[in-house]
């Protein structure tokens, strides 16, 4: 009994630790400024950060095909690439660290980075218990919106999953702890400043784009504080929004209706806190052909990094298949980011050219393997397709 209140203690000490932390993170939330006006700075740096895995092969070809369509602003200096290495398993693993410090200075001197998958060894693996580099890089450059666009025209599916992104079980998902041998603890944390600049820019992005309905998807029947609290927050700003319908959905039943062919045409935009975005995203992208073709922003006030959903397939790459990975994922996420930084124009050619790509002429097909395009290849089809719009 002795031995089983000490540990008490310490849990209660660790408890306060994370609350403290967390408690200091909603005060600078409070103090954030607005978001980054891309056209008023002189430069804008956008850093190409491979990963690992295929992470590499499919990140510089997204971004040699961006800097296909922004040659003109390179040469005039409005932007400039810059390649950050080092976000590896092994350098991970060598400094200890979910970001290596360099690394992480490195993303913070970008106004933008392109980012391909990263590894994160799990429980059992043999491999150090280090941090996911996505969480931990969302957390220090506070990206606080995942988006993901789903569209699968003859389906009649177009959605976008605003996904919150630095809170929810993600939040100190590496600080939890074993309380005894016969009790472990995880936490789920959730802010009224988080899900309000969520749902904000959820809610403005179906105003921009002419979305009538916002779906919110919680457990909050079940999760009745932190799923609860995420659920109040987000109609008290919707109702700063009547022109647009909102309605509500348990996580689970979602998985389930985005499956019914009839109900799935009626979903515009999903807002979800993390561990729900998550998995409900990886679903829907199963409809457009896989998580190897969707890409996703994440978004903070000052900073922005678009990446590929999908892992690392390690795999592939043990198997010397990396040559023939899928760049669409990372494509499309490129077509975010020049949305993003205010090329507009740009972004809607590249979304065309992936369209005839993938869904129209299909004259190269990315099969992952020997019997399909090179990701090379695929990135030449595309920017010869550009060429004819």
């Amino acid at each position: 009994m002795e031995n089983y209140k000490d540990n008490l203690d310490l849990a209660c000490e660790k408890f306060r630790e994370i609350l403290t932390k967390q408690l200091t993170r909603v005060e600078d939330m409070k103090a954030q400024g607005d978001f980054t006006d891309y056209e008023k700075l002189e430069t804008i740096k956008i850093g190409v950060c491979g990963g690992d895995g295929i992470g590499p092969i499919i990140t510089k070809e997204a971004a040699r095909v961006l800097e296909f369509m922004l040659s003109d602003l390179v040469e005039s200096g409005k932007v400039s690439f810059v390649t950050i290495d080092g976000l590896t398993l092994e350098n991970r693993i060598a400094c200890g660290k979910a970001i290596p410090d360099d690394v992480m200075a490195a993303l913070k001197s970008c106004d933008i980075i392109l980012k391909g998958p990263t590894t994160t060894p799990q429980k059992g693996s043999g491999m150090p218990n280090i941090e996911s580099a996505n969480v931990a890089m969302r957390k220090a450059l506070d990206l606080f919106a995942n988006i993901r666009p789903v569209k699968v025209p003859e389906e009649g599916i177009n959605w976008c999953i605003f996904r919150e992104n630095t809170e929810g079980g993600y939040a100190v998902g590496s600080s939890g702890f074993n309380v005894t041998e016969d009790l472990a603890v995880d936490f789920t944390i959730t802010t009224k400043q988080g899900s309000d600049r969520i749902a904000r820019l959820a809610y403005d992005y179906a105003r921009k784009n002419g979305r009538t309905r916002v779906s919110l998807v919680t457990k909050a029947n079940v999760i009745k504080t932190t799923d609860g609290n995420f659920l109040e927050d987000c109609h008290k700003v919707a109702a700063e929004y009547p022109e647009i319908t909102t309605d509500e959905w348990y996580a689970d039943i979602m998985t389930a209706k985005l499956v019914d062919k009839k109900r799935r045409r009626d979903f515009q935009v999903l807002l979800l806190p993390n561990l729900y975005g998550d998995i409900i995203s990886d679903e829907a992208a199963e409809f457009q052909g896989g998580v190897g073709t969707a890409g996703c922003a994440n978004i903070g006030k000052k900073y922005a990094m678009f990446e590929a959903i999908h892992g690392s397939a390690p795999r592939m790459v043990n198997e010397g298949r990396a040559i023939y990975a899928d760049p669409c994922s990372m494509l499309r996420a490129a077509v975010m980011l020049l949305s993003h930084i205010g090329y507009q124009d740009r972004a809607d050619k590249l979304e065309r050219a992936l369209d005839i790509c993938t869904f129209e002429e299909k004259k190269l097909t990315i099969t992952g393997r020997a019997d399909g395009a090179t990701c090379e290849a695929f990135g030449n089809y595309v920017m010869e397709t550009l060429k004819s719009l």
